[in-house]
């Protein structure tokens, strides 16, 4: 299996944030900035995390990552006995 990073020359934080949220688990900005770090070694605030979560829902990113065109693609839920949230990819066209 190849693996993302590696596949692309220059991937962008919209780009980074699909690719991990793709797995269709929950995850939060800390494990999102961490995996991305982990992967390109660019280290991405929660400010600039949190814009390309909001930017999946937009029309030009739906269709760059084959969402579905209408209806919510990100779902959100509170964390357990914390202040912060949990956020996951939803309506792929593909399935995956």
């Amino acid at each position: 299996m190849k693996r993302w990073w590696a596949c692309m020359p220059k991937l962008t934080l919209n780009d980074c944030v699909y690719l991990c949220m793709r797995d269709n688990g929950w995850w939060t900005f800390w494990k999102l900035q961490q995996k991305i770090k982990d992967k390109t070694g660019v280290f991405y605030g929660e400010p600039s995390i949190s814009a390309a979560i909001r930017d999946l829902r937009k029309e030009p990113q739906r269709k760059k990552y084959n969402l579905a065109n209408f209806g919510e693609v990100v779902e959100k839920r509170k964390m357990f006995n914390s202040k912060g949230f949990e956020y996951k990819l939803i309506g792929e066209k593909n399935g995956r």
